[in-house]
């Protein structure tokens, strides 16, 4: 099992990575899947299912599905381009793709949302479809987004390829207990290990741009929210915090009446300040998804702010750390809101910032492991219940309190030694299970929870 660092840290736009990224991931396949087929197309049809339906227009999912039918992708994402581009397709009911003709598309008309049971393999499906002069369907694929910005088909999915096999990595570990035997056997950390891997597919070159792009969108992602206000869109009248809350503890840093427990508005108002960007419909990293985005850069940027010695230098260990941990849970369980409730999100968010944060401490393997373990357990059952569809509802907050948990989380497994009853492997397992058990209506459907108790309208 090999998931990249640049498969759990993916920059793109907000508010959903699974809704917003994914659909334009999706869109882009079916358009290359038309450029290599034999046939004229006169126009392109598509439907959404199960939650990205219930929630999809609060997700933005039908405008991503139609910028993807249009050539536009998540990682080059023009906010200006985008405007224009919807605007010209609305008036002309066509859409130009780069390398194909013009083809016939009426938003009003061709993008379905399908509120009737979700499709077979995915609770985030949808369906693309390719048509001739006749309207008839010449040409159709479905497409599973499985949470993080990652797409597959509904045969990779039943062949069970939802992620990169490849060449063999030097250290390929499926599990904790792998990974911590590995590393006892290598005298190697966990970020020695993954960065290894990544290099034997990638080149240390590649590696390093890439983890500095990374960080420089995540905290690029942090000052814009910092310094924004305003109402977020989508109709609840949400008002972005971050702002006022950053200025007020900048205010009270140098008055010396801060009490200690402040440190978590600090982290507070990092993470409110990328959800609330995400929300906005920014610019993002996944981390492991839009929705929990905001919790391990917070905690990049607490540490780096805020703990004596911390260097930037060290930020690749961070991030490596994290995917390691990320990937597991990936590979294991979800880090699908859709498929397995927040615990998923933010959950496995907190978990990998933990484990980043232990690391960059001076954790051993078992004390990051241990890390991770502790952030996770104690976001188990978290459902994905977000206020009229939209990502703002509990998310934002929510990301504040995982950080915090992550901090708590690193700062308990480094009092001990690494040994602990409770392995991480059991947590994701038990997840996993969870989340199976989980009743539709409370993985991001917006059918149950604070979604139908919370007045939105």
């Amino acid at each position: 099992m090999f998931l990249s660092v640049f498969d759990m840290f993916k920059v793109g736009v907000g508010p959903s990575s699974s809704h917003t990224m994914g659909p334009m991931v999706a869109a882009a396949r079916f358009l290359d899947m038309m450029r290599s087929s034999p046939f004229h197309f006169h126009g392109v049809k598509a439907s959404l299912h199960g939650s990205l339906a219930f929630t999809g227009v609060g997700h933005a999912t039908d405008r991503a599905t139609i910028l993807g039918l249009a050539g536009l992708s998540p990682d080059t994402y023009d906010h200006d381009k985008a405007e224009s581009t919807l605007k010209d397709i609305a008036e002309s009911a066509t859409i130009t793709p780069d390398g194909l003709s013009v083809l016939q598309f009426d938003p009003k008309e061709d993008l379905r949302f399908d509120f009737g049971p979700a499709l077979e393999g995915h609770a985030n499906g949808m369906i693309l479809m390719a048509t001739d002069s006749q309207g008839d369907i010449i040409l159709q694929e479905t497409y599973y987004s499985i949470g993080g910005g990652f797409v597959v088909t509904a045969d990779e999915l039943a062949d069970g390829k939802t992620t990169d096999e490849g060449a063999p990595v030097p250290y390929p570990f499926k599990s904790a207990v792998e990974m911590l035997q590995m590393a006892e056997r290598s005298g190697k950390s966990i970020a020695q290990m993954k960065k290894a891997n990544e290099v034997s597919r990638s080149g240390a070159t590649e590696l390093q741009a890439g983890c500095t792009r990374i960080w420089q969108v995540m905290n690029d992602c942090i000052n814009r929210g910092l310094e924004t206000g305003g109402i977020l869109p989508g109709g609840l009248n949400v008002k972005r915090r971050a702002k006022d809350i950053h200025r007020s503890l900048l205010a009270e840093r140098g008055m010396n009446l801060t009490a200690p427990h402040t440190i978590n508005d600090w982290m507070s108002a990092y993470a409110m300040a990328v959800n609330e960007e995400n929300a906005a419909g920014g610019q993002v990293v996944t981390a492991p998804t839009n929705g929990a985005a905001g919790v391990l850069p917070s905690v990049i940027r607490y540490w780096l702010d805020h703990v004596p010695g911390a260097t930037v230098t060290r930020i690749d260990e961070f991030l490596l750390t994290a995917a390691a941990i990320g990937g597991l849970v990936k590979f294991n369980a979800s880090i699908s809101g859709a498929e397995a409730g927040c615990q998923a999100e933010v959950g496995s968010a907190s978990a990998m910032a933990a484990a980043g944060f232990c690391a960059v401490l001076g954790g051993t393997p078992e004390q990051i492991e241990n890390a991770a373990e502790i952030a996770l357990e104690h976001h188990l059952g978290m459902t994905c219940d977000p206020v009229k569809g939209l990502v703002q509802v509990p998310c934002i907050e929510r990301n504040g309190l995982g950080a915090i948990k992550a901090v708590s989380a690193a700062s308990l497994a480094m009092r001990g030694d690494g040994q602990h009853l409770v392995p991480l492997d059991s947590v994701i397992e038990t997840m996993r299970q969870t989340g199976a058990d989980m009743h539709e209506k409370y993985k991001e459907t917006s059918l149950g929870g604070l979604a139908v108790n919370v007045p939105n309208c």
